[in-house]
């Protein structure tokens, strides 16, 4: 399908440069443009590959007829002028994830999507199955884009493929065997136009589902559930009356599996993600002993409310991942104890008023980033105590005279870190290394 084809690829990261790679295998014309030079040692090896590179800001004016494919990052927006010039010439357009679809051997896919929690269950489903002793691998938006993995996957392999809106958003032939979706919430809405059209491209992991795929779906999150009612899959849910959480533990088909005392992870959100993987992992095996191992000491993904260290009685966590108000509600109700919350970065006009109803716990506020004046502001309006401090530096200084034993130091800032940092991983591993010199 791939084969003998002059191929446009726009977006040289890391999909990009893999799906470069794996078609120049074949015999393929490809040009592979971006806007910013590459790395030298990445073009040499493109080059050598026969691959043409183009660096220019106007990429549109690189499209055209002559094309049979073309290949777009998923960060290019659908609404862009780009990918409205390649709609309106008829050029098939698809994606990194797409491609290396169409090479793969017969494999098991699990995908994995969601507003939150698709990244830590997707790390819980990939290590169980691997301890459990089974052929996985992981890729997709977590750790190695599909295309790069391709030339090592075997005949019967198991993948687990943690996929967002965006990716998701220009499949055409891609399915999965087993697809999850943890929950739905307004997210991404640059960068799809509306709630409508995100639901639309999350609906995306059961495409071309049939009644011997199956879904895995949160009961309790009423779009999810909504979302979902006409699709093919054998349905399977969480959080309904067959498979839950309550105090005493984590229950499956109404047998109790687990004990809470047994998880190391706190909070609902955690007790759903571990419903949503385990109705996973039965579909190949079962290990009491194994399972609770692995969940007695997982303390979570990076940057997503991760546990970094006690001092003195005081547990600091790192949720930097946390870039909307959704999922800061999500961390603050995961804690019981007195928390010292830093919150603030990229103003992008959100209502942090959002977190009203959960700021109970909150003794003091310690504001971040571009929004630290608004945050000061909204401190005032609910009667916490703020201090202004503009970079995790100061907030960590100042949190140093205020905590005593028993208080949660929380990094959930419920806001792009895109101000001060090019990604939220920067923002948390800035907290993580202070923290760790305390």
């Amino acid at each position: 399908m791939y084969e003998n084809k002059k191929i446009l690829i726009l977006g040289a990261a890391k999909s990009g440069v893999a799906v470069a790679k794996l078609l120049a295998a074949y015999p393929n014309d490809i040009t592979l443009s971006d806007i910013k030079e590459l790395d030298s040692d990445i073009r040499k090896e493109l080059e050598s590959l026969g691959v043409k590179i183009i660096i220019t800001p106007n990429q549109i004016d690189l499209v055209s007829k002559e094309y049979d494919v073309i290949i777009k990052n998923p960060a290019i927006m659908a609404t862009s002028e780009i990918i409205q010039k390649i709609n309106s010439l008829n050029i098939p357009l698809v994606n990194e994830i797409e491609v290396a679809y169409h090479f793969l051997p017969k494999v098991k896919i699990i995908g994995i999507t969601g507003s939150n929690g698709k990244t830590t269950v997707t790390t819980m489903i990939y290590e169980l199955l691997k301890a459990l002793g089974k052929p996985v691998v992981l890729g997709g938006n977590i750790g190695y884009p599909l295309a790069s993995l391709v030339p090592n996957i075997k005949e019967n392999d198991i993948l687990v493929l943690e996929l967002s809106d965006h990716q998701l958003n220009d499949i055409k032939d891609f399915k999965t065997d087993i697809s999850v979706l943890t929950n739905i919430s307004h997210a991404h809405l640059d960068y799809h136009g509306s709630f409508e059209n995100y639901k639309a491209a999350k609906k995306k992991i059961f495409n071309r589902h049939t009644a011997t795929d199956l879904a895995i779906i949160n009961y309790q999150n009423e779009d999810a559930y909504e979302l979902t009612k006409d699709i093919a899959s054998s349905k399977v849910y969480f959080n309904d009356q067959n498979n839950y959480y309550n105090e005493n533990g984590i229950y499956l088909d109404n047998q109790k599996v687990l004990d809470l005392a047994d998880i190391f992870l706190k909070g609902g959100h955690n007790y759903e993600n571990i419903l949503a993987t385990l109705l996973v992992v039965k579909n190949f095996g079962w290990d009491d002993k194994i399972i609770k191992e692995y969940l007695a000491k997982f303390y979570g993904v990076a940057h997503r409310l991760e546990f970094v260290r006690e001092i003195n009685g005081v547990k600091y966590y790192n949720d930097s991942k946390a870039t909307n108000n959704e999922a800061t509600i999500t961390a603050l109700k995961t804690f019981k104890s007195p928390i010292h919350l830093i919150l603030g970065g990229l103003d992008r006009g959100q209502d942090f008023h959002e977190l009203d109803s959960y700021m109970e716990n909150v003794t003091k506020i310690y504001a971040i980033g571009s929004t630290a004046s608004l945050i000061c502001n909204y401190a005032k309006e609910i009667n916490k105590e703020c201090f202004l401090c503009e970079t995790l530096a100061n907030a960590l200084t100042e949190i140093q005279k205020n905590v005593a034993s028993g208080d949660i130091v929380l990094l959930s800032p419920a806001s792009s870190s895109q101000d001060f940092y090019v990604k939220f991983e920067d923002r948390g591993d800035e907290f993580k290394n202070i923290v760790a010199n305390l």
